[in-house]
């Protein structure tokens, strides 16, 4: 009888003291649970933050050049209804973030059948990679498109992407849909933010950048944007747009 009491007693003391070592095990790792979730939450507001800024960045630039630039936007589209057949708006579906489409403007810088030739022109590609097309004397685009091309002047119209929300002012170039389907994996990363106006690669060097590079410059900027870095990128396409270096 003693015996038995005796091996209870023990019992119950192993016990204790290994619920009491569980209770704090399971504390300590309640508390690192606590820091990991209120790590994740403060950097989904950091996110959310950044993404409103940006976008209140977008809205407030884009609605402004659209005022101050309206008479040039006029003069542009007179030019372009009077130096070639077709319309003065080239509308186009594009990929933005996620995979989604969206209707892409621009001033139409091409002749009216642009698209119907290209097929015959894919063996004089200039692209390396051969995701991209790119001719440097792309016989499809009219005299005023190529002055519209080297300024940028084309690229106007998707301050109205950018006001939709369709774009931003500054991210990677909307790729098409047959691009896309060339895409690597690493490729795709490009897809994770909304597509923009300018980019990192745009105020380098332009179509002189093979794609690979270019997606490199993409992903540079996915990992470390900011609404500083948009600044000057916006600050920095202002001389890559009047040098013309690499538009074609």
């Amino acid at each position: 009888m003693i015996a038995t009491t005796r091996t209870r007693t023990k019992s119950q003391t192993i016990d204790s003291e290994t619920l009491r070592r569980l209770a704090h095990e399971l504390a300590a790792r309640s508390g690192r649970g606590d820091c990991v979730m209120l790590r994740m939450r403060l950097w989904r507001l950091t996110l959310a933050v950044s993404y409103l800024l940006k976008r209140l960045l977008d809205i407030l630039v884009s609605a402004l050049a659209i005022v101050v630039l309206a008479p040039l936007l006029l003069l542009i589209a007179l030019g372009v209804k009077l130096s070639s057949p077709g319309p003065i708006i080239f509308c186009q579906t594009r990929v933005g973030r996620f995979g989604r489409h969206f209707r892409f403007y621009k001033f139409r810088s091409m002749y009216a059948d642009a698209e119907r030739r290209k097929a015959a022109l894919l063996g004089q590609n200039q692209s390396a990679d051969g995701v991209i097309f790119k001719m440097r004397h792309d016989p499809r685009i009219t005299p005023l498109g190529r002055i519209l091309r080297k300024t940028s002047l084309d690229e106007l119209p998707q301050l109205f992407n950018v006001l939709l929300g369709d774009m931003s002012l500054v991210g990677p170039r909307p790729p098409l849909p047959s691009e896309v389907q060339l895409y690597s994996l690493e490729d795709r990363k490009r897809l994770n933010v909304t597509p923009g106006i300018t980019c990192i690669w745009q105020i380098s060097g332009r179509s002189d950048i093979p794609f690979s590079q270019q997606v490199q410059l993409d992903k540079k900027y996915i990992l470390s944007q900011s609404i500083w870095q948009d600044v000057l990128i916006l600050l920095k396409t202002i001389p890559a747009i009047i040098t013309g270096k690499g538009a074609y």
